[in-house]
């Protein structure tokens, strides 16, 4: 793969969790000239049915926190959605998602990073994103890493999943809406213009 369009194809063809998880239909958004990155953790089945990424309500609550409408948020030349698994995992016994599959994030995404050198703000979205990507500065769980959004902002940004399981915690801890959400917009519209 000599460019960011070959590693695309490679990653959309990945079969490498085949007949592991319920079926191999790799889901991600990226270009060399990306300027925000998101991590999160994997496709949902809404995502895994559309094969566009964050189409579900996370998506929606996440393009709120971050400032920005469906064009921008869609705009591969400004913003990279790199899953840690680019796959839907499956359902575990309680009917919620699998964790993303460790093999995926090794496979791909240190060649990600080699072909994204315009991504100024990176969002790490939950504790599996998270936990790469910061290894030893991760500081234990996602409610210490976002509590200590300031070590790291605003080049890594580490927020909660977006999800409506996550209202408690949000209601939980209110400096979440009214500090870090505020820099996040104003640090994404300084970057969208």
């Amino acid at each position: 793969m000599s460019d960011i369009n070959g590693l695309l194809t490679e990653i959309r063809a990945c079969r490498a969790c085949e007949g592991e998880i319920p079926e191999p239909r790799p889901v991600v958004q990226a270009s060399s000239r990306a300027r925000v990155r998101i991590v999160g953790q994997a496709p949902g089945t809404r995502v895994h049915a559309s094969g566009r990424p964050f189409t579900d309500p996370s998506g929606d609550r996440l393009r709120d926190w971050l400032g920005i409408g469906e064009d921008r948020f869609y705009d591969a030349d400004f913003l990279a959605i790199t899953p840690m698994g680019f796959c839907f995992p499956g359902l575990d016994a309680k009917g919620g998602d699998k964790p993303p599959r460790p093999r995926c994030a090794r496979l791909w995404q240190s060649h990600l990073d080699a072909f994204l050198p315009s991504v100024e703000m990176t969002f790490l979205i939950g504790g599996y994103a998270q936990k790469y990507f910061l290894k030893s500065r991760y500081k234990g769980n996602v409610t210490e890493t976002v509590a200590a959004w300031r070590e790291f902002a605003p080049a890594i940004i580490p927020l909660p999943h977006p999800s409506w399981r996550n209202n408690a915690w949000i209601k939980r801890h209110p400096w979440f809406e009214n500090e870090l959400i505020p820099m996040v917009q104003r640090n994404m519209k300084l970057l969208a213009e």
